[in-house]
C-alpha cells in the first residue's frame, strides 16, 4: 500500500516501508531515529543532509524534504530500513536485530526486485552483507538487484562533511543512470 503522506506515529512505532515493484532505487537506512519516528518521516531530523543531498544529486527532478518521503515512489525510489526499531543512535541496536533485519530486508529486495539497493550508512551495509564494505558498488547481488553503499548523511557522522556527502549522492545518481 502506498501512503500519500506519512503522519506522526505513536511512540514505539516505526516508519512505513515505501516499496513497489519496478523501482530503479531502493534506499535502505540503518534504522529510524527517534525524532524521525516521532514526526513520521524518514531522515527528518533538522541538520541531516539526506534530503539536501538527494535534492542536489540529480536523483529527483526538484528539491524534496522529509514530508515528501512517500512521493519518492513516483520517481522510482523506495525507502526502508534494515532495523525498524527507532533509536537515538544506531549504536543502540543489538546484533540480533541486525541479523533479523538483514533477513527481512533481503526478502523485501527479492520480492520487489529494485534495480539498485543502496545502503545509506556503511554500518547497515556491513551488517547486511556480513563483511566490511567500502563505498560504492558491492560485489554481492540479491537476485538481479545490485547492492551499493554510501556513508550516512547524519551530522553525527563526522567523517564525511557536506561536500563529501553530496559527492557520494551524485556518484549514486550517476550509477543509477548508467544502470538504466
Amino acid at each position: 500500500m502506498v501512503l500519500a503522506e506519512a503522519t506522526a506515529l505513536p511512540r514505539g512505532k516505526s516508519l512505513p516501508d515505501y516499496l513497489t515493484t519496478g523501482l530503479k532505487l531502493l534506499i535502505i537506512g540503518i534504522n529510524p531515529g527517534t525524532y524521525s519516528a516521532q514526526v513520521g518521516h524518514y531522515y527528518a531530523r533538522p541538520g541531516n543532509l539526506f534530503w539536501w543531498a538527494l535534492s542536489n544529486s540529480g536523483l529527483v527532478p526538484h528539491p524534496v524534504g522529509p514530508k515528501e518521503d512517500a512521493t519518492l515512489l513516483q520517481y522510482g525510489i523506495g525507502l526502508t530500513d534494515i532495523v525498524k526499531r527507532p533509536t537515538n543512535s544506531s549504536g543502540d541496536l543489538r546484533q540480533s536485530e541486525f541479523d533479523r533485519g538483514a533477513r527481512l530486508t533481503s526478502k523485501k529486495i527479492e520480492t520487489y526486485a529494485p534495480k539498485i539497493a543502496c545502503f545509506v550508512g556503511l554500518l547497515g551495509a556491513t551488517a547486511f552483507v556480513g563483511r566490511q564494505v567500502s563505498i560504492g558498488c558491492q560485489p554481492e547481488k540479491i537476485g538481479s538487484t545490485t547492492l551499493y553503499a554510501i556513508p550516512s548523511p547524519s551530522r553525527r557522522n563526522a567523517h564525511y562533511g557536506q561536500d563529501a556527502v553530496l559527492q557520494h549522492f551524485k556518484d549514486l545518481a550517476d550509477f543509477v543512470r548508467n544502470a538504466s
